[in-house]
Parts: C-alpha cells; sequence; structure tokens
C-alpha cells in the first residue's frame, strides 16, 4: 500500500493533469504502483483486444501476451492486424495471436463476429475495447448511427452483452474499456441525453470524442451492476497522453506542444493489460482507473453527471443495440 506521502503525491500528479497525465506520471507511479502479475498468469486464457491494429491495442495485446493469454486481435483491415501480429511477436516470440477482422461500429458484423468467436470458445477471460476514432466532420455508421458512439459505446456494448455467457463460463472475467482523461469535460446532461448522435446541434470532433469517452466511464460502472449476478467484472481507465496515432494525427496542435512530454504507447497501455492480469478480488469492480490506480470519476462539482440525462442515455444505447437496459 502506498504511503501517505505517496498517495499525496499520486493525487496531486492527478489533479495537475500535465504532470500526471505526461510521460511523468508512470515515471514516478511506477515506484509505488502493484507488482506485474507473474509471467504466464493467463496462460490458457483468451482476451479479446478492439483496435489492436496498432497504438494503445496494440501495445495492450503485446503486455497481454507476455502474460501468457492468447489474444484476439480485432481490428477493421486484415493487412493491418498482420502488422500488429508481425510487431507483437518481435516482442513476445511466443505469443498465442489470431487475427480477426470486425468493424466495431457495425453492429450487424459485431453480432457475425460474436456468433462465430462463441462457437470457437468455451470460456472468455476478458474483453479490451480501445477501437476508437475520432473524425472531424459528423459521419455515421452502417447502421446510421454517430460514428464515435457507434465505435466507443454501442459496438462494445453489444459485443460485450453477446458475449456475456461466453465470460460468465470464466473464472475470473473481466471487461476492460479504455476511455480518456477528456471525458472530464463532458458530464452528462440533458444537451446530451436530447441529442446523443449530434443529429441537431453543431457537430465537434473533439466534443464527440470526449463525451462518448465519459459514456464509457458510465458503460462500465453499469455494466459492473448488471453483470454482478455473473461475477464479470467491469472497468474503464485513460491511458494518459501517450504518442499515438489518436492525439498525433487527431489532435496535431496538442501533439506538438505536448509532444516531448508524451507517454509511449507501452505506458499509456500499462494499465489495460495489468486489469487483465491482476487478482480480482483486489481490483473489485465499476471504477476508472490510470496508472495502476482507482480514480474519481468527476473531480468538481459540474463534472457529475445529471441523473436523469445518465438514464436517458443508457435507455437510448440499450434500445440501439436491442437489449433491455433493466435486465440485470
Amino acid at each position: 500500500m502506498p504511503s501517505p506521502f505517496t498517495s499525496a503525491l499520486d493525487a496531486l500528479l492527478d489533479k495537475s493533469v500535465l504532470l500526471g497525465y505526461s510521460s511523468i506520471g508512470p515515471a514516478v507511479r511506477r515506484r509505488w504502483w502493484p507488482a506485474d502479475p507473474p509471467v504466464g498468469s493467463l496462460t490458457g486464457r483468451h482476451v479479446v483486444v478492439t483496435g489492436a491494429s496498432g497504438g494503445l491495442g496494440q501495445a495492450a495485446a503485446t503486455g497481454i501476451a507476455r502474460y501468457g493469454a492468447t489474444v484476439h486481435l480485432v481490428g477493421r483491415t486484415a493487412s493491418r492486424l498482420t502488422e500488429s501480429a508481425e510487431a507483437i511477436r518481435r516482442a513476445v516470440p511466443d505469443a498465442e495471436l489470431l487475427e480477426e477482422v470486425c468493424d466495431v461500429s457495425d453492429l450487424d458484423a459485431v453480432r457475425t463476429y460474436a456468433a462465430e468467436l462463441r462457437g470457437r470458445l468455451g470460456a472468455l477471460h476478458a474483453i479490451v475495447h480501445d477501437a476508437g476514432v475520432m473524425p472531424p466532420e459528423r459521419s455515421e455508421s452502417a447502421q446510421g448511427h454517430e460514428l464515435a458512439l457507434a465505435t466507443h459505446v454501442l459496438g462494445p456494448l453489444l459485443l460485450t452483452e453477446e458475449m456475456r455467457p461466453a465470460l460468465a463460463a470464466s473464472e475470473s472475467p473481466r471487461v476492460v474499456i479504455v476511455s480518456s482523461g477528456g471525458m472530464y469535460s463532458a458530464p452528462l446532461n440533458a444537451s446530451i441525453s436530447d441529442d446523443l448522435e449530434y443529429r441537431y446541434g453543431r457537430y465537434e470532433g473533439i466534443r464527440a470524442y470526449a463525451r462518448t469517452k465519459r459514456l464509457q466511464v458510465t458503460m462500465a460502472e453499469l455494466l459492473a451492476e448488471r453483470y454482478a449476478s455473473d461475477g464479470i467484472a467491469a472497468h474503464s481507465m485513460h491511458p494518459g497522453w501517450a504518442d499515438t496515432p489518436g492525439i498525433t494525427d487527431s489532435m496535431p496542435s496538442f501533439s506538438k506542444v505536448v509532444g516531448p512530454i508524451l507517454r509511449t504507447a507501452e505506458d499509456g497501455a500499462d494499465t489495460i493489460a495489468w486489469l487483465t492480469a491482476a487478482d480480482r478480488a483486489a481490483l473489485g469492480t465499476g471504477r476508472f482507473w490510470c496508472d495502476r490506480r482507482p480514480r474519481d470519476a468527476s473531480y468538481l462539482p459540474w463534472q457529475h453527471d445529471d441523473p436523469a440525462a445518465r438514464r436517458s442515455v443508457w435507455e437510448q444505447c440499450c434500445a440501439a443495440v436491442g437489449i433491455d437496459p433493466h435486465v440485470a
């Protein structure tokens, strides 16, 4: 357990944002954070990682492979998955990898993929939802949903629900959703619930990204409640500011300013891999993590979700993927 001094320093890093989210955060926190799970601790278990073609997803899959899991690399493009698998095998020569094409924004594709996967697996240890987009203009998925919402929330919700039986069959199953520190800027309120898919208001790519990232935190909390009877844990996390295409390509001005202190993709993904392998009892469920420690989902009064908006958004998302929001 961290001492009072390290706890205070950790809180300072977190609330300063710049220090905690940059490469400084893991460089300092590594001195006291929980130990790595043993190498081989996930041997014989299967873990699905979406967005595994590069960036955080590839780095997370590499870390999970080191723990011995069979990793299902999920992405939209077969050639990019092959390149990612080759990179992972260079880092982990004995990695057990499966390359599986699925666009998680396409709900029909998700249903097809999940049905095929259920047919192959008796049990699934974990799903890591990392697939992400930040379109500069409003775009739609195959089913006509706003693309960021479909990719970050609807697809992951449906895939998790479809794989619930396989997760429940595992010994210590968990779901890990990769959110962002940007979610602090987008608490759920009536303006979001009234126009969840930007059908009426002016579209802003960064804003749309932030609010779907807030929705991911809410989704993890609600899935933790929904799946409690099955023993399935659900967590969200944020990776800090990592040197990945998600920042360098989508936010070039920001990347240029903070580039010298961006985390590596490996540091950003460390907590993702750790959450799949750490002791289930010690982790609890329904938490929001960064650098191997649970964080508050709101620090300031205005960052708290409006309960009515939270309920409305959840019901809209469940309706979009065809599940009952009230079924435990």
